[in-house]
């Protein structure tokens, strides 16, 4: 059972068409190997519809991010992005705190 005080993580999966899927939880691993371990026939699906049938996935990013509330916020801003914004936080080429700033400041 999650309580609102755990740590959540933001994370970005890689799909093998390239695309970037932006997502959230207490144990990253866990979701990973929830998205990769795909079964719709067996009704057993745990992962984003978005990733059904883009396998291999990789996980490219991941960072904590606070409470529920924050990590829903902030991915809803990274969701937000460009692919090429995406890939330049996926580089490391600029830091989740100045996401954050910068788009503060545009609210």
């Amino acid at each position: 059972m999650s309580s609102e005080h755990e740590q959540w993580h933001l994370y970005l999966i890689r799909a093998s068409d390239g695309s970037l899927y932006t997502g959230i939880t207490i144990d990253v691993e866990r979701r990973f190997l929830e998205h990769q371990n795909q079964h719709p026939a067996s009704g057993s699906s745990k992962g984003a519809k978005a990733l059904r049938g883009k396998l291999p996935l990789s996980l490219v990013f991941q960072v904590p991010a606070g409470d529920r509330s924050t990590a829903s916020q902030l991915e809803y801003r990274i969701k937000r992005l460009t692919k090429r914004q995406k890939e330049a936080l996926v580089r490391g080429e600029f830091s989740i705190d100045s996401l954050a700033t910068a788009n503060a400041s545009d609210e």
